[in-house]
């Protein structure tokens, strides 16, 4: 492409050198958080964006780690902040491919046990994936006094604002077994919250069981592989032909980074470009890959873009 330079290179661009990238490329792969929205703000122009790049004949994917609704869940949100063409099929959070990734990819015979909100249920059920159903009247006590389900052959960790001792503890007897999967929505350590305050992200929770059962997680969302893999298996998307645009650079660009994507870093989320630089300037060769290729403001820079071209 002339005029555009990658290669974890950190580039700005705007106008012309925007509609380039785009014009390169057959599908665009967004985060949603800190990219098309800030909790229940829509990003500025960010459903003109989708609709514009529909129209430019592109694929666009949505991909998220919040596991905390599922699929059609997060259809009702689109409209809620006026995108008028996103489809169910177009979006894949951790949830969903965790659920594809029991059924699908690992086969599970045998129960899940969940750590995790309703969003990462609702998707087992709907895959068909037997979960371990919690008695919400369980006394309290210790661990003696909860039973433990022989039929569990994997143990789910996602989002839970309920996780306790007594959830931590029944994982860790779990995971005893050996031949029993260990699998993590999800490696975000915290989310944002609005006041400046965070919450503790499913890669927390994920730490706190893996340290008592001396296990290491599968994570399935970003950066993992298996969610691209997950798109690419449904819709034949070709790597060279894909941009992941995110704004967390330990996890969205990263992800990018480990599918042979090009990456596009938007500055209207957690990560900043002085962060950026300085992966980028590190001595660590593993973290070069947290530099992204292309940085813009806002993905509605696209608009411009585009409006630019035509002028």
């Amino acid at each position: 492409m002339a005029g555009l330079v990658s290669s974890r290179g950190c580039h700005k661009i705007r106008g012309s050198q925007i509609r380039e990238l785009l014009d390169s490329k057959l599908n665009v792969l967004f985060d949603c958080d800190g990219v098309i929205w800030n909790g229940e703000t829509v990003v500025a122009g960010a459903p003109e964006v989708v609709t514009l790049l529909k129209q430019q004949g592109k694929k666009v994917f949505f991909i998220t780690n919040n596991c905390t609704r599922p699929r059609a869940s997060y259809v009702t949100k689109f409209i809620r902040l006026g995108f008028t063409d996103v489809a169910e099929e177009e979006i894949f959070s951790s949830a969903y491919c965790s659920a594809a990734y029991l059924r699908d990819v690992a086969k599970l015979q045998g129960k899940v046990y969940v750590i995790g909100c309703q969003g990462v249920v609702k998707e087992l059920r709907e895959a068909g994936v037997p979960i371990v159903e919690e008695d919400t009247n369980a006394p309290t006590g210790t661990i003696y006094d909860y039973p433990l389900d022989p039929e569990v052959k994997a143990v789910l960790v996602g989002y839970d604002e309920k996780f306790d001792f007594i959830k931590l503890a029944k994982a860790c007897c779990y995971l005893q077994n050996t031949e029993c999967l260990f699998l993590a929505t999800d490696p975000d350590p915290w989310h944002p919250l609005r006041g400046g305050r965070i919450t503790p992200g499913s890669g927390s929770l994920t730490a706190a069981v893996e340290t008592a059962s001396s296990r290491k997680a599968t994570v399935i969302g970003k950066p993992s592989c298996f969610m691209f893999e997950c798109i690419a298996s449904q819709f034949n998307l070709d790597p060279g032909q894909s941009l992941m645009v995110g704004d967390r650079l330990e996890t969205d660009i990263l992800f990018g980074a480990n599918c042979g994507l090009d990456t596009m870093l938007t500055l209207t989320g957690v990560s900043t470009l002085e962060e950026a630089h300085g992966y980028k300037d590190s001595d660590d060769p593993e973290r070069k890959d947290f530099v992204p290729d292309y940085v813009v403001e806002t993905i509605a820079d696209f608009i411009e873009a585009y409006e630019e071209e035509e002028g």
